[in-house]
């Protein structure tokens, strides 16, 4: 039977940490601006550190997962006595250094010494039985960005399908969603499901990594572990949350991740989406893009290696004019694949195959080859927005 632990506590000795737990902008309904002091699940100590008590304890965790502006939720449970028997490390790594892609190799946390666990290890993509019968709990706190293709709730729903099978329980340190004021793009198609598409759900989801987790399992798309959310404090789902620490290499600044879920599409084409650039996913363009004056030359950084066109000039547009308000009114705005598509004359070439990965269905590809408008296109997922709103309601850990 499943069972779902829904924990919302009040301790006031918390109330202390600083912004890296707790910064938010609120917009609410009505526009105006207030600010609000949010709490991340990490800080309610009192609702998941009784649970971890002579325990066999796992975490799953990056370098987001901070119980403080100076601590990491592992090092503060490490110090407290917690027996931590390993770290598992998702996309990226557990200290944020991995380029995306790339395998997360075992190891030793040189600060504290605990076992660094891969998700990438064997053809199966999770740990090993002898691994999994190493553990009772599984702690998991990352920093999620809200959409389909942001790849940490795959790590989660993998974790979550594992514990099940051997009767571990999972505890979930929620964390607000930076784009979680809004749903928005087409319900993937199953037969897309890949390492960047898990779930029948839109592109912008609009949930919390606890809400996801919650929901796969009542929807049965993940198995009914025995799972507890650890619930923000302060937030609902017209918080605006500024993110503290940026959650992956190319999503350095709160404006790329507001981006995100219009220029990630590009990943599926042959443009630029500004990797390899001090600004990825603010920019895009193409060495044959014409009429645009912004231009930029990707070339290899820490975020990517080898970013599409290294070394060539690529005219496009810089995005970083845009204001978050401009943004959050527009959602996802399809209108600059729409209009690279027809500026570079390429047909069928301009696509790759990520690109229904990404947006998840095959029709966009197809009415945007047809000439259709993005707005048509936009028009034509609003009922799958709004049916999956309807059906997540039940799943909502906070107020809309």
């Amino acid at each position: 039977m499943q069972k779902i632990t829904y924990i919302l506590t009040t301790v006031v000795m918390l109330l202390s940490f600083s912004v890296g737990c707790r910064a938010a902008e609120h917009k609410p309904k009505d526009a105006s601006t207030v600010e609000r002091e949010v709490l991340v699940g990490a800080t309610d100590t009192a609702a998941y550190m009784p649970l971890l008590r002579d325990k066999r304890v796992t975490v799953l965790a990056n370098h987001t997962a901070m119980f403080s502006d100076e601590e990491h939720i592992v090092d503060m449970m490490h110090r407290e006595g917690i027996n931590i028997v390993g770290i598992f490390a998702p996309e990226h790594g557990f200290r944020g250094a991995v380029e995306a892609g790339l395998q997360v190799e075992n190891g030793v946390d040189p600060k504290t010494g605990i076992q660094i666990l891969s998700l990438y290890n064997g053809n199966t993509k999770r740990p090993s039985d002898e691994t999994m019968r190493s553990f009772d709990v599984l702690v998991i706190d990352m920093q999620d960005v809200g959409l389909r293709f942001y790849t940490y709730y795959i790590s989660m729903l993998r974790m979550v399908d594992a514990c099940a099978d051997f009767g571990c329980e999972v505890i979930v340190l929620d964390r607000p969603n930076p784009n979680g004021h809004y749903v928005d793009g087409p319900i993937l198609d199953m037969k897309y499901k890949s390492g960047v598409g898990w779930l029948p759900i839109p592109v912008v989801h609009g949930l919390t990594m606890g809400e996801i987790a919650t929901m796969a399992i009542g929807e049965g798309w993940a198995k009914s572990a025995k799972l507890t959310v650890v619930k923000c404090r302060n937030y609902d789902h017209q918080t605006h949350y500024k993110l503290p620490i940026a959650p992956s290499p190319n999503l350095p600044t709160q404006h790329s991740i507001y981006l995100y879920p219009t220029t990630c599409l590009f990943e599926g084409t042959v443009m630029s989406m500004g990797r390899g650039t001090e600004a990825p996913f603010e920019i895009f363009g193409h060495p044959e893009l014409t009429g645009y004056d912004f231009e930029f030359t990707p070339m290899p950084n820490a975020g990517s290696a080898t970013p599409p066109h290294k070394g060539k000039r690529c005219y496009g547009m810089d995005l970083r004019t845009l204001s978050n308000d401009e943004i959050w009114r527009e959602g996802i705005d399809l209108s600059y694949v729409v209009d690279a598509y027809h500026n570079l004359s390429m047909g069928e070439a301009f696509f790759t195959p990520m690109f229904e990965k990404l947006i998840g269905v095959a029709w966009v590809r197809e009415m945007i080859i047809a000439g259709e408008s993005a707005e048509a296109i936009e028009a034509r997922w609003a009922e799958d927005v709004e049916g999956f709103k309807r059906l997540r309601q039940k799943y909502l850990l906070y107020a809309e």
